[in-house]
């Protein structure tokens, strides 16, 4: 048996930090956000096709039909200067006036999208991504709202945005609480002048936690930093330190992200040296150095990234089984349907997922013409909807119930998943998993694997697709 840290969570939710095991299992692959995966996606289904999912959107529940919840995501791609890790889909620019120009293209959209749903327009979950959202000024984010909420019903409820710390004061982050924003999420990665230069992302301590006490003081409820460990420069020993100002400031939630350096893939990362890469072994260090740190502060595992605090609503969802895994992480909202807008962002209807073009040309040109800006999309098979149930199922609870499976989808699940029980039986040996005739269940040492079990139910890895961009464990 190998040495483990323990992780000092509540029982449900507790991980050991097993070095060699996260050694052996950690390798690249989806956050499944999705299932399938955005890679799957195909341009046979396009605008014509989402605009009959959008004419169909409806679900029956007992006697009548009724509206799935509706959430909103606005995808805001302009950021100021370029972040050498970053894979998001960008427009790096210091010309503002683009902010202008991009709402007005917004507003195109929701109004082709409005008239285009069936079932209902109220929404209770709004999103606002990027990109950075907090390029646009106090004025446009309320613009912005104002034109969404004439196009759809906006209920209270969860409104979260990503803010740049460096792009915001104690007056914006108050108009954002106006506007009914509760939710903020941060990027930070690194606390490290040194990290900093490298990966050219200069942001002081001081940034962050004055935009963190400005989000208390106007009503934001829960507040998410993102960390991110195997940068450039990174060490132990700065990582700590990092660990030290962050845990100060009280975050509710932490997404601690393992860097990918896959320069061919994504352009920014070609600044990056890759000598200045902390080896593999000093990563596993920083990785178990920042599992044990938050859990000595009192932080709860989630899953897939993230931690959070034992008040905060996500910690709440894992006790009690209420968790969701969506384009925006882990989520304590109901299954419902996403609608996305913008360059590049994703669409959840029902059965389906689309995604927008990813250039400001081509969005601006097709919601000129009157066009749905859909560039591919995929609908699930019942195949896709069945492992879409496992993986969702093990990322949000660290098990299956192989009989709610089997009765759900009408198969019998050791005889459908034949081909994939023998990598099930050797996560069993590794000590990742338990299995019996009733339940999957991921260890306490497999938590921060839990993307490998979910891995093994995926048909396109199984029949051998490349790994999608993503990240590593935990």
């Amino acid at each position: 048996m190998h040495d483990a840290l323990p992780y000092a969570g509540a029982p449900a939710t507790g991980v050991l930090f097993d070095p060699e095991l996260v050694r052996k299992y950690d390798r690249p692959g989806p956050r499944y956000t999705s299932y399938p995966t955005i890679d799957q996606f195909v341009e046979a289904y396009d605008a014509r096709t989402h605009a009959a999912t959008l004419r169909k959107r409806h679900t029956t529940r007992g006697p009548g039909a009724n509206t799935r919840p509706l959430s909103l995501y606005v995808h805001i791609p302009f950021c100021e200067a370029l972040c050498y890790f970053c894979d998001c889909n960008k427009v790096v620019t210091g010309d503002h006036g683009n902010g202008a120009r991009y709402l007005d293209c917004l507003e195109g959209e929701f109004r082709l999208v409005a008239g285009l749903l069936a079932g209902g327009r109220c929404a209770g979950h709004v999103h606002l991504g990027g990109g950075t959202p907090t390029f646009l000024s106090a004025a446009e984010l309320a613009d912005l709202m104002r034109r969404l909420g004439q196009q759809f019903d906006l209920q209270p409820g969860e409104y979260a945005i990503e803010i740049d710390p460096r792009s915001v004061d104690d007056d914006k982050i108050a108009a954002l609480g106006r506007l009914g924003f509760n939710r903020m999420s941060l990027g930070v990665q690194d606390f490290s002048p040194a990290v900093q230069q490298a990966v050219n992302r200069i942001q002081t301590g001081e940034e962050t936690a004055q935009a963190i006490a400005a989000a208390r003081r106007h009503g934001f409820v829960s507040i998410n930093v993102d960390m991110i460990y195997g940068l450039p420069r990174q060490s132990p020993t700065g990582f700590n330190d990092s660990l030290d100002q962050l845990l100060a400031m009280k975050p509710d939630r932490i997404a601690l992200y393992g860097y990918a350096h896959l320069p061919g893939q994504c352009a920014p990362q070609r600044h990056i040296h890759a000598a200045d890469l902390p080896s593999a072994d000093v990563t596993l260090e920083i990785m178990g150095l920042a599992i044990g740190r938050l859990a000595a502060a009192g932080y709860v595992y989630i899953g897939m990234n993230h931690f959070a605090l034992p008040h905060d609503e996500l910690a709440i969802a894992a006790r009690h089984a209420g968790l969701q895994r969506s384009f925006h992480g882990y989520s304590t909202q109901p299954d419902s349907d996403l609608l996305g807008f913008g360059v590049s962002a994703i669409s959840k209807i029902g059965a389906t997922y689309s995604q927008n073009v990813q250039t400001l040309d081509q969005y601006q040109a097709r919601v000129d013409r009157g066009e749905l800006p859909v560039l591919r999309g995929i609908r699930l098979t019942a195949d896709g909807l069945l492992r879409r149930a496992v993986i969702q199922s093990l990322l949000c609870y660290f098990e299956v119930s192989i009989e709610s499976i089997e009765i759900a989808y009408l198969i019998k699940f050791r005889e459908y998943f034949a081909g994939e029980w023998d990598k099930l039986v050797q996560l069993e040996r590794d000590g990742v998993i338990t299995l019996d005739t009733e339940w999957i269940t991921v260890t306490p040492r497999g938590k921060l694997l839990v993307r490998a079990v979910a891995m093994v139910f995926d048909r396109y890895l199984s029949r051998g697709d490349p790994l999608p961009h993503q990240s590593t464990a935990p």
